[in-house]
């Protein structure tokens, strides 16, 4: 059996094989091209440990060793490999090497093709929503500079769009105004188009049906939570997957005393933030997320409310798809303990 860790690039992979012993047979830097990749792996064999580190390489990598039939390949998670010491590829490929050699490489879980396709959606409609409120705090920035004070509570309805072109601007801002518009514009077609791609990918998924019936989560939502999580079953327990969402409380201890903090946004980010939102609409339409958000809000903030609701939502979630179970009110809760 021999262990290779493979540090990868945008141009190149960094390459180290260990033996049984931790003995280094081979070490190579080469592009990051299949060509390149192959002549490399004359010198593996189908059987060999191999890990790859997840960054935003690793996917085309990966699929093609699983193509080639190499069979066991990990994917090693950077968050929790220790950097300390000096830090260098090829270091990092040693690091991988050795670290799968004694088993003790943290690991990521590598998402199947369909659930990354999913994920890639969602995420790109995220993406495209961010730019829009970049591009709407611009437009109020233009306001704001000329102590525009406008009647509407949505400015970017049609009404206030319509109010928008007609102001009476310097020609530098009115130019800036016109062109943020159209951008607007532009973006909420894009958003659309990304919106019928999801229900399509939604409309056979059996969590997506599950997790639209709980309160706050409605087509986009329940496509992103499921993409995120993939299979609920990975989590053996519900604090696992609270913490792979990031919404686990830090911890500090010293002696006898422990203290809880903020929570640690370790996680993953995009499952934490739909998550988030499905809270501020669940504590309007169901009378137990909104005890759990007064009674919070009454000693704390309104924000650590929130995530205490999203994270009480993801107890929820853990058990209904577990359970294949629609939600019910107060019963999804006794379950996930």
């Amino acid at each position: 059996m021999q262990f290779v860790g493979l540090d990868i690039h945008k141009k190149h992979i960094n390459a180290c094989i260990r033996d049984d012993d931790g003995n280094i047979i081979a070490e190579r830097k080469f592009r990051n091209d299949p060509q390149w990749l192959d002549k490399f792996l004359t010198r593996v064999n189908k059987d060999d440990k191999i890990a790859l580190e997840s960054c935003i390489c690793w996917e085309h990598i990966y699929d093609y060793l699983d193509d080639q039939g190499f069979v066991n390949l990990v994917l090693a998670n950077p968050c929790q490999i220790r950097k300390n010491g000096p830090k260098t590829d090829k270091i990092d490929a040693r690091k991988l090497s050795n670290l799968l050699r004694v088993g003790m490489l943290p690991l990521s879980w590598p998402a199947p093709k369909d659930v990354r396709d999913h994920r890639k959606i969602t995420r790109h409609k995220a993406s495209l929503t961010r730019v829009r409120t970049m591009i709407k705090n611009m437009v109020n920035a233009i306001l704001i500079r000329n102590g525009i004070h406008h009647p509407y509570s949505d400015v970017f309805g049609k009404a206030g769009v319509k109010y928008l072109y007609s102001l009476d601007l310097p020609m530098s801002e009115r130019i800036q105004m016109d062109n943020y518009l159209k951008l607007i514009e532009f973006i909420n077609e894009l958003i659309g188009n990304a919106q019928e791609v999801i229900e399509d990918f939604a409309q056979f998924n059996y969590n997506v049906k599950i997790l639209k019936t709980h309160p706050g989560i409605e087509y986009y939502l329940a496509s992103m939570i499921d993409a995120e999580i993939g299979d609920v079953r990975r989590f053996r327990k519900i604090s696992k997957l609270i913490s792979y969402a990031g919404l686990d409380p830090s911890v500090s201890q010293s002696g006898d005393k422990c203290y809880y903090g903020h929570i640690t946004k370790q996680g993953n980010a995009n499952l934490r933030w739909a998550l988030i939102q499905a809270a501020h609409v669940a504590v309007m339409h169901d009378k137990k997320y909104a005890k759990i958000f007064h009674k919070i809000k009454a000693r704390r903030n309104p924000n650590i409310a929130y995530v205490a609701v999203a994270r009480r939502i993801l107890k929820t979630i853990y058990a209904m798809l577990k359970n294949n179970a629609k939600y019910i009110p107060n019963l999804q809760e006794r379950k996930a303990s």
